[in-house]
């Protein structure tokens, strides 16, 4: 009996969740499905340009996962583009980072309920002060 999927750790959920060919329509494609943290991956490591071992951390896996996953998304990613197959991002075993906000007029500290605008408008639920998004240190996943 396999050992269950540890909880892998993403900073945001994808604004975006399906890419295809131009000109083609979508019922005459075929989909890969790409998970989110195999997206995830694909951001910290080759977009963010962290080291494998920063990247592993960050999403609360061994390194040899990160790799294994990495390696799945890149793949997919090549089968796609080479090939002309759509890409369809869902699902995954995953959980997103909590987020936290630090008032600047009160210093009151609270958690931000995150939505897929990254440009959401963040308010001190204390003194209504209107700020940017923060981030806090890494949540463990559980």
């Amino acid at each position: 009996m396999p050992r269950p999927t540890k909880c892998r750790r993403v900073e945001l959920e994808p604004k975006f969740t399906y890419f295809k060919p131009a000109g083609i329509p979508k019922h005459l494609l075929t989909e890969l499905e790409l998970s989110v943290e195999e997206l995830e991956a694909i951001r910290l490591k080759d977009l963010a340009g962290l080291e494998q071992e920063e990247c592993a951390t960050r999403m609360n896996v061994s390194r040899p996962t990160f790799q294994r996953i990495l390696s799945a998304a890149r793949g997919k990613l090549a089968e796609a583009v080479v090939e002309g197959k759509a890409i369809k991002i869902t699902g995954g075993h995953y959980r997103v980072e909590r987020r936290t906000a630090d008032c600047d007029s009160c210093d009151h500290s609270f958690e931000i309920q995150e939505t897929r605008d990254c440009r959401q408008e963040v308010c001190c639920p204390r003194c209504g002060k209107h700020m940017e998004k923060k981030e806090k240190g890494p949540e463990s996943c559980s």
